[in-house]
């Protein structure tokens, strides 16, 4: 494949998010953290003795809201602290479930800043 039909990652939001992951063949489930997400994929901060392997199948765990979701991903690259993993969405839902979740960080966050904005505006 060429550069030109390698499709672009979407913007990353940060995020620290502890989930279970499981290798496609495996049956037992492991933990990981995203540390950051997109539409189209993560960041998973993962042991390294449970490396990845590129292109390698995973089923990563999500619950938001009381919502429980498994979403098929691949990898798509690793390094010693983890891997950068592509989702494979099965169906609207599982995308949703993501939008979801960078919706409610980024709604987190915003209340954190207005918070610190209130006590910064009382100080000074």
């Amino acid at each position: 494949m060429n550069q030109e039909n390698v499709p672009s990652p979407a913007p990353r939001m940060p995020l620290q998010l502890d989930i279970e992951y499981r290798r496609s063949y495996a049956r037992k489930g492991e933990k990981g953290k995203l540390k950051n997400i997109s539409l189209s994929g993560a960041f998973l901060e993962i042991d390294p003795d449970n490396m990845l392997d590129g292109q390698e199948k995973v089923v990563i765990e999500f619950i938001v809201s009381g919502r429980h979701r498994k979403i098929q991903a691949s990898v798509v690259w690793n390094n010693d602290r983890g891997c950068g993993i592509r989702f494979i969405h099965g169906n609207n839902r599982d995308q949703q479930i993501v939008d979801d979740l960078m919706y409610f960080v980024e709604t987190s966050r915003a209340k954190q800043r207005n918070v610190l904005d209130t006590i910064f505006k009382k100080v000074s």
